[in-house]
């Protein structure tokens, strides 16, 4: 039985959405506050976290970001405030989707069902028994789940990991945004192209000597990114090797 934490300080908010997913066979438990879900999470790990922002103590984005620190769970962010900021800060601290209040309860299912979908896949889409892919200085090894540049280890997220393979694989050639998200998403994704931008911004701060002017992954406005191979170091060594 999947594990969903609800975090909201709003008492009838927390009751009517535990009732709601209880009845969809889901075990769920609840959290008042920032401090008293991190304490829960610690001790009883769920599969995904409902998470409000508007919190008393610690807010919803400063207990996100801990709980970064710690684990990689599966999070929906929950907003009462339709400023787009809110919406941004929390997918760029790691949330997998969003939902603005009031939201009607087919929809907070959907979501559901959506992120849990995509967390408890295994592994990026790939084929079988992939080979290791070189392009340029960049080596990826999805086998290993290992990446270089210019002979450097790169420490990526599965999801990152996903969407870098999927440039390298169309190395000099445009991908678009609807392409990256089937690829390292999925078809049951539901959230925003503002999540392919924000993991696109993660990989340049890991790829590029300088992020703001990257030179690896570039944008093509309207279009997608594009992966520009860069000279390979013939005295590197390849991922996964000593």
């Amino acid at each position: 039985m999947q594990h969903i934490l609800v975090v909201d300080d709003d008492r009838l908010m927390r009751r009517s959405v535990s009732l709601l997913l209880e009845q969809e066979g889901y075990r769920v438990s609840v959290a008042a506050s920032g401090e008293e879900a991190l304490a829960l999470i610690a001790t009883d790990p769920p599969d995904l976290v409902l998470l409000d922002i508007g919190l008393p103590g610690i807010d919803g984005l400063e207990a996100l970001r801990r709980l970064r620190q710690q684990r990689d769970l599966a999070v929906i962010f929950v907003t009462a405030r339709r400023r787009e900021i809110d919406t941004v800060v929390g997918l760029e601290l790691g949330a997998d989707s969003y939902l603005t209040k009031p939201f009607n309860p087919d929809v907070l299912l959907a979501h559901v069902r959506a992120v849990l979908r995509r967390s408890t896949r295994a592994a990026p889409p790939a084929p079988a028994r992939p080979a290791p892919l070189t392009v340029g200085d960049l080596t990826i090894d999805p086998g290993a789940h290992v990446a270089a540049a210019g002979g450097r280890p790169l420490s990526l997220s599965a999801r990152e990991f996903a969407l870098l393979y999927a440039l390298a694989e169309e190395a000099g050639q445009v991908v678009s945004i609807e392409e990256l998200i089937a690829r390292a998403w999925g078809d049951a994704f539901m959230g925003e192209a503002q999540t392919v931008y924000v993991h696109i911004r993660w990989l340049r701060e890991k790829l590029e000597d300088d992020p703001q002017r990257p030179t690896r992954i570039l944008t093509v406005r309207g279009v997608g990114y594009k992966l520009v191979p860069q000279p390979a170091d013939p005295g590197a060594i390849p991922p996964g090797q000593p």
